[in-house]
């Protein structure tokens, strides 16, 4: 009974970020939630192995980055979308949609290894050796790939059209 109240305590705290982790790798809202419903369910059957993990939290990324690689492999995800959602108010959100766009067209333009990285350190807030263990590899590698991702990120023209400039 202690291992359940464990896990759901872990998932309910957990869930929010680990939704936008999944939208950061490049999943939509709707098969962000299914990734982590996956990935949380995973880690409920191996919830023994998972809560003795020296690091929990990079062990729980590291089964969200194979279910999301995983699910990439799959060419359907067994729903279809539907073509008329049903009408919501919602505030003006044009900033936050703007900057969301703009994070989202840089994230793409990265390649899948680094686009983790950068989601599982600056997102996540993963340490070096927490993202070496949740992707496997060596925390050299996790410090070369955040070095490439940043440069291209800094010149990225998405990035620059928030500050109103463009970079020449």
């Amino acid at each position: 009974m202690k291992q359940d109240e464990d896990f759901s305590e872990y998932a309910s705290v957990r869930w929010s970020t680990l939704v936008r982790s999944a939208v950061l790798l490049g999943c939509t809202a709707p098969e962000a939630e299914d990734l982590v419903q996956v990935t949380l369910m995973r880690c409920y059957v191996s919830w023994g192995k998972v809560s003795k993990a020296a690091d929990r939290d990079a062990y729980v990324y590291r089964m969200l980055v194979n279910c999301h690689r995983d699910s990439r492999r799959r060419r359907w995800w067994g729903e279809k979308p539907s073509a008329v959602l049903p009408e919501q108010a919602h505030e003006d959100g044009t900033d936050v949609v703007d900057v969301a766009d703009a994070v989202s067209r840089s994230l793409v333009g990265l390649s899948q290894v680094n686009r983790e990285v950068v989601v599982l350190r600056y997102y996540a807030h993963l340490g070096e050796r927490q993202i070496a263990e949740a992707l496997k590899i060596a925390p050299g590698t996790v410090k070369s790939r955040l070095s490439r991702a940043l440069s291209q990120l800094s010149s990225d023209t998405n990035l620059a059209e928030l500050h109103g400039g463009s970079q020449t």
